[in-house]
């Protein structure tokens, strides 16, 4: 690949502004659509289900989305149509999901705001090694964890910030108003952050147009997309089929905590059982205002990350954060003290500073850049897959283990979730990191000076091939 300029702290802002917007509406969305099904009539165990939609039109959207925009050239480049376009239909969702009015309503929104998300999100990643030369790579996805986490933090506080702002009572469905109020402001603040990256950041051209023009024409259709993505699939460099294992058990951990932490605040910390309840929304309301600490541990470690990869290794970095993260929610068990749930989610995100960066960094310098795109996107079915997973059997798995019904089924799923991410720590060993792996220039020069490289007096000559030099 051809190097690129290295790019100015401003520059490296403004591209990744954008997150902060994407990650609003993530926040938003998994800080408390559990407890929006639950107040619109689901029991706990039915919740699992309701999300599933969502995941599966991600399994669709994600390739195609990468593959698109590895193909797309236009008056708004490459990757930013896709962000504009992502971010206006999910504002959409955003402001009018709290005015749901049933539950097939609202898993209905959530499907059109997730799959609208990944528009969004998806060329994101492949944005960050579009424009950064290598050496900056780990500092861009890095900086866009610390935006995820600044727009998450926000997000997840929203509730519990109009609430203390006087803001009480609920829709005529049962929805808090101060939910409602949260998601309708951060509708504006998606579309908002998004559109800032797009004004505010160029992108390179292909290197011959012509012959970009000419690969495209040839790559028209479905056919053509399909062909593309299982080629991608079966073509799969070693390192990202490494990354694969540790992202599904990393994420399948991640969703048990989106699922079930905020009921289990509610129902373990407060010891509410009705989710009609002052208590149990009393609950919630802390629920996600504890998630806000995960969010804030992450933007304020994310900048630390390049550095403790540069001293260490990005394998070793990750593989302790997860730790930090797995142990973090298995300590919910011994707490009854709202307030120190604060230190569990401390852990929670020192961990996902790293799971929003540091597999990204080490997979961009293991793909090719024609296909950065695609895989990219492919990448991301280890995000969606353990959705469906958890989708799928979360529920039969609650009920069968732990009772229809049970108000601690929550905390025993988010313990599960802790379990996960350890086993995912245990598995970054398995990785092969190739941009750590490949030779510095400068090192190879500075050896070359004590050591000049000479040629070998025993080589064979080498035949000919009949073609001119270059």
């Amino acid at each position: 690949m051809t190097s690129r300029p290295r790019l100015s702290y401003w520059q490296l802002f403004n591209m990744s502004f954008g997150f902060l917007g994407i990650q609003f509406g993530w926040g938003l969305q998994l800080a408390n659509m559990s407890a929006i099904y639950e107040r619109l009539g689901a029991r706990p165990d039915q919740v699992p289900i309701l999300w599933l939609a969502a995941p599966l039109t991600g399994l669709l959207v994600q390739p195609i989305v990468g593959a698109l925009s590895d193909r797309t050239w236009g008056p708004l480049g490459r990757r930013r149509p896709y962000f504009l376009t992502g971010a206006v239909l999910a504002s959409v969702a955003l402001f009018f999901m709290p005015l749901s009015s049933s539950l097939w309503m609202a898993a209905s929104l959530l499907w059109i705001l997730d799959a609208s998300i990944n528009i969004s999100m998806e060329p994101f990643r492949a944005f960050v090694a579009d424009k950064l030369d290598i050496s900056q790579r780990t500092t861009g996805f890095v900086l866009q964890s610390f935006f995820i986490g600044i727009g998450a933090s926000f997000a997840n506080a929203l509730p519990l910030v109009f609430h203390k702002l006087g803001v009480v009572g609920s829709t005529p469905d049962g929805i808090p108003l101060s939910v409602k109020y949260a998601f309708q402001l951060g509708a504006v603040v998606f579309l908002v952050a998004v559109l800032w990256t797009v004004v505010t950041t160029s992108e390179f051209p292909p290197e011959d147009m012509a012959a970009f023009e000419r690969a495209r024409k040839g790559k028209l259709g479905i056919a053509s997309l399909v062909r593309e993505v299982t080629t991608s699939l079966r073509e799969m460099p070693t390192t990202m089929r490494q990354l694969a294992i540790v992202q599904l058990l990393t994420w399948l951990g991640l969703f048990c905590m989106w699922l079930y932490f905020v009921p289990a605040v509610a129902r373990h910390v407060f010891g509410a059982t009705d989710p009609q309840s002052a208590l149990y929304t009393q609950g919630i309301e802390w629920g996600g205002f504890a998630f806000a600490f995960y969010s804030i541990t992450c933007f304020v470690i994310a900048l630390a990350l390049p550095k403790l990869a540069a001293l260490t290794s990005r394998k070793t970095v990750h593989s302790a954060s997860l730790v930090c993260g797995g142990i973090g929610l298995l300590s919910v068990w011994l707490i009854h003290d709202p307030h120190l749930l604060i230190l569990s989610m401390v852990g929670v995100g020192i961990a996902w500073a790293s799971i929003l960066s540091i597999p990204y960094a080490i997979l961009s310098t293991a793909l090719p850049s024609s296909r950065m795109g695609v895989y990219m996107g492919i990448f991301n079915f280890f995000i969606v897959i353990p959705e469906i997973i958890a989708s799928l059997t979360f529920g039969p798995i609650s009920r069968a283990a732990f009772g229809i019904g049970n108000p601690q089924a929550p905390l025993y799923m988010v313990m599960l979730g802790g379990c996960c991410l350890l086993a995912a720590a245990a598995c970054v060993a398995l990785v092969r990191d190739v941009g750590e792996q490949a030779v510095p220039v400068d090192a190879v020069i500075a050896a070359d000076v004590r050591e000049h490289l000479t040629v070998a007096g025993s080589a064979q000559p080498v035949p000919s091939s009949g073609l001119p030099d270059n």
